[in-house]
């Protein structure tokens, strides 16, 4: 411990021998140090935080044109505020354009925007940080606070001006895009068309049917198919008729037609219609047949009261005549069925000839065909997609699909961000002091000297008897006290210099604020 205090106290020594050196050098550090910080400008800093609404003004469309992603948006943003366009007309619409002169300084100060601009999306928001930051050595530290919001109220404004006009224009490129598309896709479904109708024409005018060959056959088979039940139905209807005529007598025994009364011609009336009423499959529980036979019973006591006439022959049987009227009808039908399903085997029979006889025929009406649908296809989604668009921008002319609302405005920088200009005044002193100790100690390393026995005794390797201490003199103590008020002088100097520079940087903030 003793001899780590004895290195610091012959250190100190050493130091003090050659403090004019040290002081000296430490003004020459201190005076080129803060030389270099007074030349680093200040930087002025200006922010805002803006609401960008980039989603579209119809929601649910699964159109591509109508979704945009949320990257992307981020992207677009940054790219349009920090586009050359833009800056350009940043430069021009601030004070900045004092300073330029020609084409060539209009390009270097466009250069530094985009790299004294940064904008910052906030995650999962649609909220944008635009801060501008300028440091200009040639202008004071107030005018690159004011220039500092400009740019950024510049940029707000010239950014709410391109998407307002940007957004009508890629509405008018997009429907002039689709009109030509339109057009297009139309002239081809017309020689599509035309194609198919020619082909029908030359092929299919004589053939039964409407559509392809395949869609004929299949048709004219499901037809066919359909004919045969009626067919096997009527058949069963009038087989039916048939046998309930075999067990029907003609006419009633026992009456003259001429003594039938009201009453029993209304008796005759209800059996023929409860018994169409059964030959249509009716039973007893329907309703109508229920009906039926309650008037049935009503008009039977009114003929058991009816007197009779009398007459020699025999009055026709209602349900004979109903049936045979029936049966006339199922006839009828039944051929009619068969003359259908006969025309069907002709049709169907000329279709499975040509497909066997022209097989490429039918080739040839596939693609025509396939062609037109997706030609048909297109065009449709063509028409569907201009009138979305055309929707979108009459949208966007009542309210605009991009909204843009300033949540903090422009700030105005009322204090310096970089450099931090008391630390590094302060740090060039510390530097400066230390490198004046430090240059006087190293020059005490080089010059060899004995400030105490010990370290005589070590150098020389014999035994010092000694020491002799200095007598100094009035003459020469008067001196010293000279010399050492000349020192701090200088010293105090030094640490005035510094107060000196920082009493003048806080003067400068408080100009700009």
């Amino acid at each position: 411990m003793d001899a780590i205090y004895d290195e610091i106290r012959v250190g100190l020594h050493a130091v003090w021998r050659r403090r004019w050196l040290a002081l000296a050098i430490a003004w020459g550090i201190c005076l080129a140090g803060w030389l270099v910080v007074s030349q680093i400008p200040n930087q002025y800093v200006s922010s805002a935080r803006v609401s960008v609404q980039l989603r579209s003004v119809l929601p649910g469309q699964d159109n591509p044109m109508a979704q945009v992603d949320q990257q992307r948006d981020v992207d677009r943003v940054r790219q349009t505020l920090l586009s050359a366009v833009n800056l350009e007309k940043v430069v021009r619409g601030t004070s900045i354009a004092n300073s330029v002169s020609s084409d060539r300084d209009v390009a270097d100060r466009v250069a530094a925007l985009q790299k004294a601009i940064k904008i910052t999306a906030q995650p999962d928001t649609n909220i944008f940080e635009v801060s501008a930051t300028i440091a200009n050595g040639g202008a004071s530290d107030a005018s690159n606070a004011k220039l500092a919001r400009e740019v950024v109220q510049k940029l707000i404004d010239i950014f709410v001006e391109t998407n307002l006009a940007g957004t009508r224009d890629e509405a008018s490129q997009s429907l002039k895009f689709l009109d030509e598309q339109i057009d297009q896709r139309q002239r081809q479904l017309q020689d599509a068309e035309g194609k198919k109708a020619e082909f029908q024409s030359k092929y299919m005018g004589s053939l039964p049917g409407t559509g392809s060959l395949e869609e004929r056959v299949a048709a004219a088979r499901n037809q066919l198919a359909q004919v045969n039940s009626d067919l096997a139905a009527a058949q069963s209807g009038l087989a039916a008729v048939n046998g309930q005529m075999a067990g029907t007598q003609p006419s009633l025994p026992g009456t003259a037609a001429s003594a039938m009364g009201p009453a029993r011609a209304r008796v005759a009336t209800i059996q023929g219609q409860l018994a169409e009423a059964r030959g249509r499959g009716w039973t007893d529980s329907h309703p109508d047949v229920i009906a039926l036979k309650n008037q049935l019973a009503i008009a039977n006591a009114a003929a058991r009261g009816e007197p009779m006439a009398g007459g020699d022959g025999g009055a026709p049987n209602p349900l004979y005549l109903s049936l045979r009227s029936m049966q006339a009808d199922r006839a009828a039908q039944v051929a009619a069925l068969t003359q259908r399903k006969g025309q069907l085997e002709a049709d169907l029979s000329r279709l499975d000839g040509t497909m066997g006889a022209q097989p490429a025929v039918a080739a040839e009406q596939a693609s025509i065909d396939r062609d037109y649908l997706v030609l048909k296809d297109q065009y449709d989604k063509l028409l569907a997609s201009r009138e979305q668009v055309r929707i979108r921008a009459q949208a966007n002319n009542e309210a605009d699909s991009v909204k843009i609302s300033v949540i903090d405005p422009p700030t105005s920088p009322r204090k310096p961000t970089a450099p931090n200009r008391p630390l590094l005044l302060f740090g060039v002193l510390i530097v400066g002091l230390g490198g004046g100790a430090a240059a006087a100690w190293g020059l005490s390393k080089l010059q060899t000297t004995y400030p105490t026995v010990q370290r005589l005794e070590k150098a020389s390797g014999m035994t010092v008897l000694g020491s002799i201490g200095e007598v100094v003199s009035d003459t020469v103590r008067t001196a010293r006290r000279r010399q050492l008020k000349l020192f701090a002088g200088g010293a105090g100097a030094l640490a005035g210099a510094f107060l000196i520079l920082m009493s003048i940087e806080f003067l400068q903030r408080g100009l700009v604020a």
